[in-house]
């Protein structure tokens, strides 16, 4: 068995760490390849670079920053088309938020959101048709989303924790604005009246967010409250399945801090 001195593994790693092949540094230094394979491996195991060494911090298990706005707005965007897929060729449970390609401006809000969130995870988009699903790899998702269940949402109780609900209330505008970019919309609806013997015609925004779940409904519209905001049930089929906001002043308040979808 052949030893190498520690000046000539320290060569080898130099080179290594400026770019150099494994083959070219085996062939220069008359080194065989697997040696420098596990020098390589070793010393970059020693800087925390090796895949499946970094082991990001959790703000809940570890007391990681989180960045509250972000995780507000990606909390809202979950409860509305995000799911938490627990296996895959990873071997890391993924978020997967859903977002159409009419709005590749959300797609980006989306993905800054996750990595702001998420800082030293995986982030990645998968195009499917007509959508792409934007996804983050964290061993800690369930710590952030413990809302995360068997079963569809609607089909079970979905209850913020109480150090999530802080967060909503200190960044409630955050959240409508996830709920709304996930599961809701902006419309102009037009209405005609006669003035004068002249039959006109009128324009008016609103707002509309639609989901199954009771409880994600309650959500938005506890939160709309605390806001100030005034909504009503826009029952079609005998399902109150939508919340509107129609009034000309709470719609101006939604246009400045959710607008329209981009």
């Amino acid at each position: 068995m052949n030893f190498h001195g520690t000046e000539v593994r320290q060569k080898a790693v130099t080179l290594l760490r400026e770019g150099a092949r494994n083959a070219d540094v085996a062939r220069q230094l008359g080194v065989p390849l697997g040696t420098v394979g596990y020098w390589k491996h070793m010393d970059r195991a020693a800087r925390g670079e090796c895949p499946g060494s970094h082991d990001p911090k959790c703000p809940r298990c570890d007391g990681r920053e989180l960045d509250e706005a972000a995780y507000s707005y990606l909390l809202g965007l979950y409860l509305g088309d995000g799911h938490i897929s627990q296996y895959s060729a990873h071997r890391v449970p993924n978020l997967m938020i859903t977002c159409a390609e009419s709005w590749p401006g959300l797609m980006d809000e989306c993905e800054q959101a996750m990595r702001a969130v998420f800082p030293d995870n995986s982030v990645c988009r998968v195009r499917r048709t007509g959508c792409r699903n934007v996804k983050v790899y964290s061993k800690h998702l369930h710590c952030l989303f413990p809302q995360h269940g068997p079963g569809r949402k609607h089909e079970r109780r979905i209850v913020l924790e109480p150090w999530q609900q802080e967060i909503v209330d200190a960044r409630p505008w955050e959240f409508v604005r996830g709920l709304i970019h996930s599961d809701g919309c902006r419309i102009v609806n037009w209405t005609t009246r006669t003035v004068g013997g002249v039959r006109k015609r009128y324009e008016y925004p609103r707002f509309f967010f639609t989901n199954v779940s009771d409880d994600i409904r309650k959500l938005y519209t506890d939160t709309l409250d605390k806001l100030g905001v005034g909504w009503t049930h826009c029952t079609r089929g005998g399902d109150p399945y939508n919340i509107s906001v129609a009034k000309k002043a709470h719609v101006a308040l939604l246009d400045a801090h959710v607008g329209p979808k981009h």
